[in-house]
């Protein structure tokens, strides 16, 4: 059996003494790792650590203050924030804590404006402090693409597409998807997910041009997750395994940054046809349950173009590796 080009990470993880079997959690974990309550993210320590980075990367300058000499850490003073927003000192002391409750819109909005943050920013800040646990352990199950959906994808063969879930799963895919970016259907369903495959497969390094800013993305969509799914114990267990495995995770984990996956550039090293530069598009599939489709497409006239349309005529075959006595 042939393997995909980014390689099939089930066979790779073979079991190990300790580790759960496939397709069994492991232990749920707050944001840094520790034990998080009821098996999911915890969502006060994340809205405190959320605040505090987005208080270290303003400067006194930037916000009109004087600077008065050194700082025992970056960034702005908690009460230095809290006079820009209209509240107490002590109050937001409170807030950033996750001990105050039922804190108005008005008052987010104002922390908001004073953090500078960006709309997918505000979006997590809102969702972490109006956020209701659910049930001990409540996990949404994985969610079935729509066979309408699928035929879009068929109907599409020629355009990269797949839709993926708020885990970063891969969800559904179309064959020239599987060309591109390796042969998911090769992969356990559990290992069909786009922050696995960053950091864990070391062929995601060769197959991005710029893995920093892939990495950074992937990881900026799985925290709008955690932000909406608190509870989540798979996400959770997700975020705590790629922590153990990966430095570069825990880094990037560790600076809180958000970022919603919308539309942008991309550029990719395929082993077959060498370089790519892409756009791509995300559309939110409404009444979905989160599932979102996302597309790639190369400029008209462009070498890409030309590239892609080789590597859809290939399909499947140019995602799996060549073999003695195998034409190409």
């Amino acid at each position: 059996m042939h393997r995909g080009i980014l390689g099939d990470m089930a066979s790779q993880r073979a079991a190990r003494p300790g580790r759960p079997a496939a397709g069994e959690p492991a232990p749920a974990t707050g944001p840094h790792g520790e034990s998080a309550p009821h098996g999911g993210i915890d969502a006060r320590a994340e809205l405190s650590e959320f605040l505090r980075t987005r208080r270290a990367r303003l400067k006194p300058a930037d916000v009109g203050l004087t600077d008065h000499g050194r700082r025992r850490v970056p960034g702005l003073r908690r009460e230095e924030l809290a006079t820009l927003a209209g509240v107490s000192a002590a109050y937001y002391t409170r807030f950033e804590q996750g001990n105050a409750r039922n804190v108005s819109r008005e008052v987010l909005d104002a922390i908001s404006r004073v953090l500078e943050l960006s709309e997918a920013e505000y979006s997590h800040l809102l969702r972490l402090a109006q956020h209701k646990r659910h049930r001990p352990g409540h996990t949404p199950p994985r969610p079935p693409v729509r066979a309408e959906v699928r035929e879009l994808l068929t109907a599409m063969e020629g355009v990269p597409a797949y839709v993926w879930g708020h885990r970063t799963d891969v969800l559904a895919w179309n064959q020239t998807a599987s060309a591109l970016f390796g042969d998911w259907a090769a992969r356990a369903p559990q290992e069909r997910n786009w922050a696995r495959i960053t950091f864990l497969d070391p062929a995601s390094r060769k197959l991005y041009a710029d893995w920093e800013s892939k990495a950074y993305d992937v990881v900026g969509q799985l925290r709008l997750g955690a932000g909406l799914h608190a509870d989540d114990a798979l996400l959770a267990s997700l975020v705590g395994e790629l922590s153990m495995k990966s430095a570069d995770f825990r880094r990037l984990w560790a600076a809180h940054d958000v970022k919603r996956k919308t539309h942008g550039e991309m550029r990719l090293v395929h082993p077959l046809v060498g370089g790519l530069s892409l756009r791509y598009e995300t559309l939110a599939l409404l009444g979905d349950q989160e599932q979102s489709l996302t597309t790639y497409h190369a400029a008209p006239g462009s070498p890409s173009e030309e590239a892609l349309r080789l590597l859809a005529s290939w399909g499947a075959d140019a995602s799996r590796e060549p073999t003695p006595g195998r034409r190409d």
